[in-house]
C-alpha cells in the first residue's frame, strides 16, 4: 500500500474524531463509502440516509472535527506516533475479523509485530507472588517459543507478562486504554519506553486521551481481537480479565487459564473459566499443542530461522536465544535424525564435554521450539 499522505492521515484523524461517532458505525461508513474522503464530501441527508443520527450527521458535513484532527496530526509528530488506519496492510489481521473493529490504531514502536502470530496475557492487577511467578514464566516460554505476548501494561499480571516477554529476548505489545503518549499507571514508565523500543504500544483512543476506567474494557477488546486466544492467570470472578475471556470466546478466539489455590480470591477466575471449558494451562505447552496446525508450522519456521538451522537445512546467520548453550544446541541438531530415535544416554556420549543437565535443558528449549520431538523412554527424534 502507498504511503499514507499528511492529507490522507488529516482525513481518518477527522473521521475518527467526530463526536458521537463510534468504531462500528464509522466501519460501515467506510464499507459503504470506501475512503473518509468520500464520507466527508457526502452531504448530510445522505449520511442520515446511512443510518447516522441527525446530529452525527451535521458533525461530519460540517468538517468541525478538522481542526482538532490538525491538532492530533502535531501531537502524534511530537511522541513519534504513527497511524494504522483500517485499510492499512499492517493493521492486525485477525483484529479486522471483529464486531467492531476501531477504524484507526495509533502505535509507538515496532509497527512490524502487529502482523506477527500474539497470544493475549491477562490478569488481575493484584496477583499473589504465584500468579505474578507464573505468569512471567509462561509468558516468557511462549515468547521464546514465537508468540508475541499481547497485554494492557496494567500493574500486576499484565506487568508481569510484557517482562516475562522482555526478559526471554522474544517480543511483547501492550495495548493501552489511554493516548499512546501517556503512561498508565505511572510506575510503568519504565516499562513503556522499553516496550517503545523492544516492542509496541498500540491503542485506539486518541493522543492525550486520559485513562478512563471505561476505556478498559473497550481496551480489551482489542487484546482478545489481535490474538489466537487469551491466557489468564489470575482474576475474581467478575474481574476485567473474566471480561477479556468472554470477548475472547465471542471473537471465536481460544480462552486458556492457569489453575489456581480454590481458597484463594484471585483463583475464582481462572477456576471457573476451566470449569466452564476453558483450556487448562499448567505451561506454555498446554497453549502451544491447542493452536491450528499451521500455527505451530509458523512457530516452527520461526524457530528455525532463530536457530539457524532453515526449513530446508540451510544454516542462517544470527545469534541464538539459547544463550551459552547455542553451540551445542547445533550440535544436538546435528545429531538427531528424523527417521530414527537417539536415547538421551547415546546423545549425551557423543557430546563431549556437555554435562547431562546442559543436555537435558537443551533438548527442552529445542522441544519448545518445535524442533525435537521427545519419544517414551528418553528417546528423541529431530523434527521434519
Amino acid at each position: 500500500m502507498p504511503q499514507l499522505t499528511k492529507e490522507d492521515e488529516l482525513y481518518w484523524l477527522a473521521l475518527r474524531l467526530v463526536p458521537g461517532l463510534g468504531a462500528r458505525k464509522a466501519g460501515q461508513l467506510l464499507d459503504s463509502y470506501h475512503t473518509p474522503q468520500a464520507i466527508f464530501h457526502a452531504s448530510r441527508s445522505e449520511l442520515e440516509a446511512a443510518g447516522l443520527a441527525g446530529s452525527v450527521a451535521q458533525s461530519i458535513a460540517s468538517g468541525c472535527s478538522f481542526e482538532d484532527a490538525s491538532t492530533m496530526q502535531q501531537k502524534m509528530l511530537h511522541a513519534e506516533a504513527a497511524l494504522i488506519t483500517r485499510a492499512d496492510e499492517r493493521y492486525p489481521p485477525r483484529l479486522a475479523e471483529i464486531f467492531d473493529p476501531p477504524i484507526v490504531l495509533f502505535a509507538r514502536g515496532r509497527i512490524e509485530l502487529l502482523s506477527e502470530l500474539m497470544l493475549g496475557v491477562v490478569g488481575t492487577r493484584r496477583p499473589t507472588p504465584y500468579g505474578t511467578a507464573v505468569a512471567e514464566r509462561i509468558a516468557g516460554d511462549l515468547a521464546r517459543a514465537g508468540l508475541v505476548v499481547a497485554s494492557g501494561m496494567a500493574r500486576g499480571i499484565d506487568t508481569a507478562a510484557h517482562r516475562g516477554a522482555l526478559d526471554a529476548g522474544g517480543d511483547t505489545v501492550a495495548v493501552f486504554g489511554c493516548g499512546v503518549d501517556l503512561v498508565y499507571p505511572s510506575e510503568n514508565r519504565k516499562l513503556a519506553a522499553q516496550l517503545a523500543e523492544k516492542g509496541l504500544l498500540v491503542s485506539e483512543f486518541p493522543m492525550g486521551a486520559p485513562a478512563y476506567p471505561q476505556n478498559f474494557p473497550i481496551r480489551n477488546r482489542i487484546i482478545s481481537g489481535m490474538s489466537l486466544g487469551v491466557l489468564v492467570v489470575e482474576g475474581a470472578q467478575y474481574s476485567g480479565s473474566s471480561i477479556t475471556a468472554r470477548l475472547a470466546l465471542d471473537q471465536g478466539r481460544e480462552v486458556f487459564a492457569v489453575p489456581g489455590n480454590v481458597t484463594s480470591k484471585m483463583s475464582w477466575g481462572p477456576n471457573l473459566l476451566i470449569k466452564q471449558g476453558a483450556k487448562l494451562a499448567q505451561d506454555y505447552n498446554d497453549v502451544i499443542v491447542e493452536l491450528a496446525p499451521e500455527v505451530r508450522r509458523r512457530l516452527i519456521e520461526k524457530g528455525r530461522a532463530r536457530l539457524g538451522d532453515g526449513a530446508e537445512g540451510t544454516p542462517v546467520q544470527g545469534d541464538l536465544p539459547l544463550g551459552p548453550t547455542s553451540a551445542t544446541a547445533r550440535a544436538v541438531l546435528d545429531l538427531l535424525r528424523v527417521d530414527q530415535a537417539m536415547h538421551l544416554d547415546a546423545v549425551l556420549e557423543k557430546l563431549e564435554g556437555c554435562s547431562a543437565s546442559e543436555l537435558i535443558s537443551v533438548l527442552f528449549e529445542l522441544e519448545m521450539l518445535g524442533l525435537v520431538k521427545q519419544l517414551p523412554g528418553k528417546n528423541f527424534v529431530k523434527v521434519w
